[in-house]
């Protein structure tokens, strides 16, 4: 890999306005020499400025705009990787705030460690920050690689110093372009509502092809967590949300772990989000537990149904033949 590999920045987008314009804006004043910039929205309606402030970057070059008649994130990352031009593929939210340097940070872990094939950078999740502000941890735990527990124990956003990870998170993440190209893999559209767990499934599977996650400190950025928009496209309050979020875990399980690991997965899972133990630290309210309790069972029905009906398909909004160029193209 050169000294300079190209970036493809993606940027899936929902129901955002001011902080989409804002976030573009911030990935445009990156002092790097070579990256294309590619925002995939599924907004079917814009303010009038956020639509004029889309239309006129895009004219002028600076970004690639497509949008979409579905709503689907993993959908739209895979739709940004067919239409990217890249070494590096590079995904971030529609809402944060980046440094100086932040593209230099993901590229020169490609550069010096040809082991790795994606890069996990830190979050500074601001609603995180606020829960345990002087929270910092060097190294994690040994039970945060362990496919089964790793998703109560790794935390991108405290943690201090680079090491080897079990996986990224959404907000940013980087991957090497062979990953989609030489090793074919595609984000799972199967994945539905805050598509929960499918940054995880993915990188659960990139482990398999031999390749590394690295967690890069330095590769930060801010993660804003705006209340409305991106993934909020149901409700978290209402039924589809609730069932939607046990969906996606016991997918994840049922797609890529052991028995074993699995029971593990499934234990913590009604541990933490049906009896409300630590760290979901939820109401003990009986009524509240059996309500969580359907939720978990109809989750699991629901993931056993979606994989009896799509068998090894994963794509459901994006085909290979959607593919405007191949995969071997470079900026």
């Amino acid at each position: 890999m050169t000294d300079c590999p190209c970036i493809s920045i993606i940027i899936p987008t929902y129901q955002r306005e001011d902080v989409l314009c804002s976030t573009i804006a911030d990935v445009l004043r990156q002092d790097y020499p070579d990256f294309e910039v590619i925002v995939v929205d599924q907004t079917q309606n814009h303010q009038p400025e956020t639509q004029s402030y889309l239309e006129t970057t895009a004219q002028s070059g600076e970004i690639e705009y497509f949008q979409l008649p579905w709503a689907s994130l993993p959908g739209a990352r895979n739709y940004g990787v067919e239409r990217s031009r890249g070494d590096i593929i590079l995904f971030i939210d529609d809402d944060v705030e980046l440094p100086a340097g932040y593209l230099q940070a993901h590229a020169q872990i490609f550069i010096d460690k040809p082991e790795v094939g994606a890069v996990a950078g830190r979050v500074f999740d601001r609603m995180k920050l606020g829960d345990d502000p002087n929270l910092s941890i060097e190294y994690l735990p040994e039970a945060a690689m362990d496919p089964g527990i790793a998703w109560y124990h790794i935390d991108l956003v405290h943690t201090t110093q680079p090491q080897q990870v079990i996986s990224a998170r959404g907000c940013n993440m980087s991957f090497r372009r062979e990953i989609f190209g030489k090793h074919g893999l595609r984000f799972d559209e199967r994945f539905r509502g805050n598509a929960v767990r499918e940054e995880s499934d993915f990188c659960l599977r990139l482990r398999r092809t031999g390749y590394i996650v690295w967690y890069a400190p330095d590769a930060n950025l801010v993660h804003l967590g705006e209340e409305t928009g991106g993934c909020h496209d149901i409700s978290t309050r209402s039924l589809a949300y609730q069932i939607t979020f046990y969906h996606n875990h016991f997918l994840m399980g049922l797609k890529n772990l052991t028995p074993g690991q699995a029971l593990r997965l499934y234990g913590k899972l009604f541990d933490c989000h049906v009896l409300g133990h630590p760290p979901c630290n939820k109401s003990g309210s009986p009524i509240k537990v059996v309500t969580r309790f359907g939720f978990y069972c109809l989750g699991f029905l629901d993931a056993v149904g979606t994989l009896i009906k799509t068998g090894k398909r994963h794509r459901i909004h994006t085909t290979p033949a959607d593919t405007p160029m191949a995969l071997s193209a470079q900026c």
